[in-house]
């Protein structure tokens, strides 16, 4: 396993070493893991330059941000109202939405366009938040998590006169933290990286995301490669942060929603 974590490393480490050299420096072999020496003016080409980066971080970071929020709110209503409200075909409705995930993403693509366009909503980044709001995935989740929670405390909560609501907020989603934190990082891991949606739904460069950001970088002849490494690490950086902070919960949330194996 040690080898195997090595050999995952070794990429990353190039992409860091490389963001400190000089283009001329890139390829040459045997690889100068340490540059000889250290060019910061990559990181600052790449922040104040003719494509200052930061303005595809604070849109990221606003489509990221907005997004989350509402994926883990929906995902956990619909999630505890599977798994604890008792309604006449719940199990029939959940098999049929838990079904929607066998359909390829790809194939929504065509009829969601015509359906953003028609709103007026392409060129926006509406067009990137309103989809990612609602997941089969993150309600599944959820859904998994709130059944492991024994019903005498909702009964409990019935008791002493708490509502739906009431024993929702304060009752079982507290109880549901490694659950909440698990669906945190993998909505924030897929919607900061993702390319494809806002390469067909966005066209003006002041609404870029990262990824898209990434390709300001290759030029007509070639690819400026050590800005490219440098906007590679300052993107990757808040993934790293993000799951070695949470990195417990996340595996609590695994190991205890059916996810494992």
């Amino acid at each position: 396993m040690a080898v195997f974590a090595v050999i995952m490393v070794i990429p990353f480490i190039w992409m860091i070493s490389t963001s400190f050299k000089v283009n001329g420096d890139v390829f040459k072999y045997p690889i100068d893991w340490i540059p000889k020496k250290w060019h910061f003016e990559n990181y600052r080409e790449v922040w104040t330059g003719s494509n200052p980066f930061y303005i595809f971080y604070i849109n990221s970071i606003k489509i990221t941000g907005i997004t989350v929020a509402g994926n883990i709110l929906t995902s956990a209503m619909a999630g505890y109202a599977f798994a604890k409200i008792k309604f006449k075909g719940r199990n029939v409705l959940f098999l049929m939405y838990l079904s929607t995930m066998m359909i390829p993403g790809q194939v929504l693509l065509v009829p969601r366009f015509i359906l953003f366009d028609w709103m007026k909503l392409i060129n926006t980044h509406y067009s990137l938040i309103l989809p990612g709001l609602f997941t089969v995935f993150g309600t599944f989740l959820m859904r998994q998590f709130f059944s492991t929670l024994p019903n005498e405390l909702m009964e409990a909560g019935r008791v002493d006169g708490a509502g739906y609501w009431r024993t929702f907020w304060q009752i079982c989603l507290p109880l549901t933290k490694p659950a909440l934190v698990t669906l945190f990082i993998l909505t924030f891991t897929w919607h900061w990286n993702e390319y494809e949606n806002p390469l067909i739904f966005l066209r003006d460069r002041d609404l870029y995301t990262l990824p898209l950001g990434l390709t300001s970088y290759v030029e007509e002849f070639g690819t400026n490669y050590v800005l490219t490494m440098a906007a590679s690490v300052s993107a990757l950086l808040p993934l790293l942060v993000l799951v070695v902070v949470c990195q417990k919960w996340f595996v609590e949330g695994i190991a205890s929603s059916g996810l494992k194996g």
